[in-house]
């Protein structure tokens, strides 16, 4: 039989013997590959994470592993339709396939991005301002990111082989964390193709994968605190993992992502006939029957209004008429196809027949042996697949418990009514926790009573409406960008969320110490530590010779009334307090006429920059503007300006800097303080 090679230590690995476990063809019952990880060394696979993984993911910087993560998601567009053709043997449709495979690699590219334009090119991140703990400032106390010293272990789900992998993947390579894979044993077929494909790249240092294709039963043996697992799958799995004694006793962070009773909520607005119900019965829909609903955020419970119940289904069966077709993947036409195995489908079809037998009615769909669209593109039923035509169920009772705590996973969902917003929150309240739900209205104040009412509840929320109803990525569609997990049922856990995901794989600490000192440890200049005023003007230097501490200061320039005057005449700006000496003083802030802030930010800017053509290739912005203590005709200002932080760009002749800038006047009191973003060259004269 071909056994599915797991990839350890940087090398293919087959067992020599054992008992392999044969995988099959969803749609046609035929052997695909088997299965067998017995004798794979898991804990040297762990040392070599640990040591060479570490080691290699450690010589890059963040930005240096966002690179890898945009050139191998390139890598992996050129090998889609490979992995497609593999995909098919799942039970995917090409849609299903798109959802898997080019989301997964989707994944890749947004951490790329983020990776290179939220955090520095370095391998600490700071976290917040500093905290100030002694009265002369030569103390203070930050808060810093640094990667975990171990592996992260993925553990993944059989619906999603691609898109599972690399969604934990990307966060814990630019986190600079190792990963072990251990994909479901249904589709590790597809989950192995994509790793080789991966290590073909070249693009990959390494001990950054390895791949356990098989059992891995002792894998958390060999767990510490170093290491972290996220989990995907069922609930009971999840808690079997949970109570290892490694998690329990040694340390191991664990995150898991298992069931969710989804619920999609129709604002009693939303009445047949209007934009949102068509959007809403098209999501149930689609939820129902992509990956052949095998997926973690299906729509489980639609709950609508009562007296909507029978138009639902009406309008559930009559789109699933016109647009599902029950079949082979690779059947032209097929737009629905299997489950992923026959034991799938025998577990789906036991928890429709619990649905049933504590009060749900199947009133669209049976759960005969579907008639389906063979391969050869002849017609009937193929016991040998794993098909299962969609099942629509309805609970009269709308608090049977049964609704609210049985998965069926697969092309399954059940209506339940509800008489008012109040008890369709409460509804949703009753799946435990979940992933997602939708609430699809156009009243403004549905939208905010059910939000507020759910949200606690749940992970992701949508709010589907006319006017995001053909933009929305959909109920079902985690995006990368925003956190993919929830509470309670659904595991706990935030396998996604941006930058959020990444922080999953790194360790906060408080570290205390002198200004110079937490320079010295972050990179980050902080006010107390030593500026360096010599030599030349700061914006004569390149990121080749510009060092965290530069710093200049200005002269004082004297503020007249002549000049707030001629700045609220040429901007506009005519505020009260700049303009009329006595309402200006009745005001508890000012001693009378003051000066624009923006009037001071923008001389300020006038005393620090060089005009000569050189370096700085331009201004972007400004943050953090405070202004602190006005300025009235005759006072003076002067400001100090110090290089803070430089983020040299990877792929640009040019890095950005961010000025630590403070205005202070003639007395020496802080007028204002601010960061200046520039643009500066890495080498002047440019090659």
């Amino acid at each position: 039989m071909n056994v599915i090679p797991s990839y350890l230590m940087d090398e293919w690995w087959v067992p020599a013997a054992g008992e392999a476990t044969a995988i099959l063809d969803a749609s046609t019952g035929e052997q695909v590959a088997a299965v067998n990880a017995s004798g794979a060394n898991l804990q040297t696979a762990i040392e070599h994470a640990r040591t060479i993984g570490q080691a290699s993911l450690g010589a890059l910087t963040f930005h240096e592993r966002a690179l890898k993560l945009k050139e191998l998601a390139q890598y992996l567009n050129g090998r889609r339709e490979e992995l497609y053709e593999v995909s098919a043997k799942t039970g995917a449709t090409r849609g299903d396939s798109m959802i898997d495979i080019d989301g997964g690699i989707g994944v890749l590219f947004t951490f790329g991005s983020k990776g290179r334009r939220e955090l520095p090119n370095s391998n600490i991140i700071v976290d917040g301002a500093a905290e100030v703990l002694s009265k002369d400032g030569s103390f203070i106390g930050q808060h810093i990111y640094t990667r975990l010293p171990g592996v992260a272990v993925q553990i993944n789900a059989f619906n999603f082989p691609v898109w599972g992998m690399l969604e934990k993947f990307a966060s814990a390579f630019l986190a600079g964390v190792p990963t072990i894979v251990k994909p479901a044993t249904p589709t590790v077929y597809l989950a192995e193709t994509a790793v080789r494909a991966m290590i073909e790249s070249g693009l990959l240092p390494a001990g950054s994968l390895q791949l356990v294709s098989g059992s891995a039963r002792d894998l958390l043996d060999h767990l510490d605190y170093r290491d972290l697992v996220g989990f995907t799958g069922s609930a009971s799995t999840a808690n079997s993992l949970r109570a290892h004694p490694n998690v329990v006793h040694g340390g191991v962070r664990f995150t898991a992502e298992t069931d969710s009773l989804n619920a999609a909520i129709l604002g009693p607005d939303a009445l047949v006939g209007t934009p949102e119900f068509d959007a809403y019965v098209k999501s149930l829909v689609t939820e129902m029957t992509a990956k052949a609903g095998q997926k973690c955020t299906s729509i489980r419970r639609a709950i609508v209004p009562a007296a909507v119940v029978d138009d639902l289904i009406v309008a559930v069966s009559a789109r699933l008429s016109e647009r599902v077709v029950v079949g082979d993947p690779r059947a032209e036409g097929v737009t629905m196809g299997a489950l992923v195995s026959r034991e799938q489908k025998a577990e789906v079809l036991a928890k429709v027949g619990e649905l049933v037998s504590a009060g749900g009615q199947i009133v669209v769909g049976s759960l005969d042996e579907p008639e389906v669209r063979r391969a050869d593109g002849s017609t009937g039923t193929v016991p040998e697949g794993a098909f299962m035509q969609p099942v629509l169920l309805h609970f009269a009772d709308a608090l049977a418990a049964a609704a609210h705590s049985v998965e069926a996973f697969g092309p399954v969902s059940s209506v339940i009514g509800y008489d008012s917003v109040d008890e369709a929150v409460a509804l949703a309240a009753m799946g435990a926790g979940s992933l997602v739900a939708t609430v699809a209205t156009h009243d403004g104040e549905v939208a905010r009573k059910v939000i507020e009412g759910i949200a606690a509840h749940h992970g992701r929320t949508l709010i589907l409406d006319r006017d995001d109803a053909r933009s929305s990525t959909g109920h079902g569609s985690p995006v990368p960008h925003l956190v993919h997990g929830g509470p309670g049922r659904a595991g706990g856990g935030e396998e996604l969320g941006g930058i959020r995901s990444v922080l999953h794989h790194m360790q906060r600490t408080a570290v205390q110490g002198s200004p110079a000192m937490l320079t010295a440890v972050t990179g980050q200049w902080f006010s107390g530590a030593p500026r360096n005023l010599d030599g030349p003007h700061p914006f004569r230097k390149s990121l080749a010779e510009l060092k965290v501490g530069d710093s200049i200061e200005s002269p004082l320039r004297e503020v007249t009334l002549e000049d707030i005057t001629a700045f609220a005449e040429s901007t506009g700006d005519k505020f009260y307090a700049h303009t009329d000496e006595q309402a200006a003083a009745a005001n508890p802030f000012f001693p009378g006429i003051v000066a624009h802030g923006y009037l001071l930010v923008s001389w300020a800017a006038g005393l620090f920059v060089d005009p000569a053509p050189g370096p700085v290739l331009a201004n972007y912005g400004l943050e953090n503007l405070r202004f602190v203590t006005p300025v009235s005709p005759g006072d003076s200002i002067r400001v100090t300006l110090t290089a803070k932080k430089i983020t040299p760009r990877e792929t640009d002749e040019y890095g950005e800097v961010c000025w630590d800038a403070v205005i202070h006047n003639q007395n020496d009191e802080v007028v204002a303080t601010y960061d200046v973003l520039t643009l500066v060259a890495k080498r002047w004269p440019t090659p």
